[in-house]
C-alpha cells in the first residue's frame, strides 16, 4: 500500500511494518510496566512513611499489622541462636550481615528482630561479635519481612548450627527448621529494630528498591524509544515520486 504525502510516497514493506509494530507496543509496555512499578513504589514509600503514626503492642497472638507499621513487645533475646544474613551492602556500599535475634515474647512465642547491619570481617571465617544480653525489656521497630531475592537460584542446602549461622536470603520457615520453634507471632514476620533501641547495629532503614521517579524515568524513556522508533520508520519510508525523480 502507497499513500502520497505532498511530493512523497509513504510505501512501508509488510515485514517493516510488521516489525515496527512488534517493537512500538513492547516498547509502550515496558513503559506501562515501570509506570505500574512506579505505583506500587509510591504506595510503598506512603506506608513507610505512615509507618510510624502510632504504635502498636504485638504478641503471639497479635493479627497481622501491615508492613512498616510501628510496633512494640515485651521479652528477652535468645543471644545464643543468632543468624547472620549474608549478601546486605552497608550505607558505606560495603558487604555485610544483617543479624537477626529470636526474640522470646512474654507469655510465649516468638518474633525475630534484624538488629541492624554488620561489615565483613577480614575473612569470611571470621564472625563479626553481636552478643546481645539476655534481660527482659521491650522492643519498638518496624513490621517487616524478611530479605528476599531477586532471583532464586536452586535449592540451597539444609540451614544447621552452630550458631551464628550464616544464611542468604533464608524464608521464615527455614528459620523455624533450624531454631526448632514454630509458634511465631502473626504479627509481623520481622521487625526493624528502631536506631535509638539499645543493643543494635547500622540501621538507617528505608524502603527497598528504587524511588518511585526513578520508574516514572524508565518509562518515559521507554515512551521516548517507541516515539523515536515511530518516527524513524516514517521517514526511512518516504520516498520521492517517480514523477519527482524525473523532473
Amino acid at each position: 500500500m502507497a499513500i502520497r504525502v505532498g511530493s512523497r510516497i509513504f510505501a512501508p514493506r509488510p515485514f517493516t511494518t510488521l516489525l515496527m509494530l512488534v517493537l512500538v507496543y513492547l516498547l509502550i509496555s515496558l513503559g506501562r510496566w515501570q509506570l505500574h512499578r512506579a505505583a506500587e513504589k509510591r504506595a510503598l514509600y506512603d506506608a513507610f512513611d505512615t509507618g510510624t503514626d502510632a504504635t502498636r503492642r504485638i504478641d503471639a497472638e497479635a493479627a497481622p499489622v501491615p508492613r512498616y507499621q510501628h510496633v512494640q513487645a515485651s521479652g528477652h533475646y535468645d543471644g545464643s541462636r543468632q543468624i547472620l544474613i549474608d549478601n546486605m551492602v552497608g550505607p558505606d556500599g560495603r558487604a555485610g550481615y544483617y543479624v537477626i535475634t529470636p526474640f522470646a515474647l512474654a507469655g510465649g512465642g516468638w518474633l525475630l528482630v534484624n538488629r541492624g547491619w554488620v561489615p565483613v570481617g577480614a575473612s569470611r571465617a571470621e564472625r563479626p561479635v553481636i552478643a546481645v544480653s539476655a534481660a527482659p525489656r521491650e522492643v519498638r521497630g518496624r513490621a517487616d519481612r524478611l530479605p528476599r531475592p531477586g532471583i532464586h537460584m536452586g535449592n540451597p542446602p539444609a540451614l544447621a548450627p552452630p550458631y551464628p549461622v550464616v544464611a542468604s536470603f533464608p524464608s521464615l520457615s527455614e528459620l523455624e527448621d533450624l531454631l526448632g520453634e514454630h509458634h511465631f507471632t502473626r504479627a509481623s514476620e520481622l521487625v526493624l529494630l528502631d536506631s535509638g533501641e539499645a543493643d543494635g547495629f547500622v540501621r538507617r532503614w528505608t524502603a527497598p528498591g528504587f524511588p518511585p521517579m526513578r520508574h516514572v524515568a524508565y518509562a518515559v524513556q521507554w515512551f521516548g524509544l517507541a516515539a523515536t522508533l515511530a518516527v524513524i520508520y516514517v521517514v526511512t519510508n518516504l520516498r520521492k515520486s517517480q514523477s519527482d525523480r524525473g523532473s
